[in-house]
């Protein structure tokens, strides 16, 4: 029995550096989404690089899982900013006082995307708040 190839679109989780290069993708996106929100300093910056770092030995030991590397940087990235400066990304579909994070759905699976929990309305591809706001 011979393996087959990832379907197309997906990294070949027996390249490394399509590993690398999902890794590289995921860490592009949230920086993207970082700056879109006017938060990505060097401290910010810091969280991704260490969330890149982390999802690194995550994705080497389970290669079939790196097209779901960039949402997993995202939710690891939204728990370290919670710690440190609250809620991020904020929600721009809820009005009020009472100010909720977006969601990162799936929470494991390919296309993440950033969700109103509230209403279940998809605001924006991971990486892609620029064009949400």
């Amino acid at each position: 029995m011979t393996e087959q190839p990832p379907p197309s679109g997906s990294p070949d989780p027996r390249d490394p550096r399509g590993l690398e290069r999902a890794l590289h993708a995921g860490r592009a996106l949230v920086l993207a989404d970082l700056t879109a929100c006017g938060i990505a300093e060097a401290e910010v910056v810091s969280l991704v690089e260490d969330a890149v770092s982390h999802r690194r030995w995550w994705v080497e030991q389970w290669p079939e899982g790196a097209s779901f590397v960039a949402g997993l940087i995202a939710q690891d990235v939204q728990d370290a900013l919670l710690d440190r400066r609250g809620r991020w990304p904020g929600c721009p579909v809820c009005g009020g006082p009472e100010e909720h994070a977006l969601d990162v759905e799936p929470e494991l699976g390919p296309d993440p995307h950033w969700v109103c929990g509230r209403t279940a309305t998809a605001v924006a591809p991971v990486g892609g708040l620029g064009r949400a706001r």
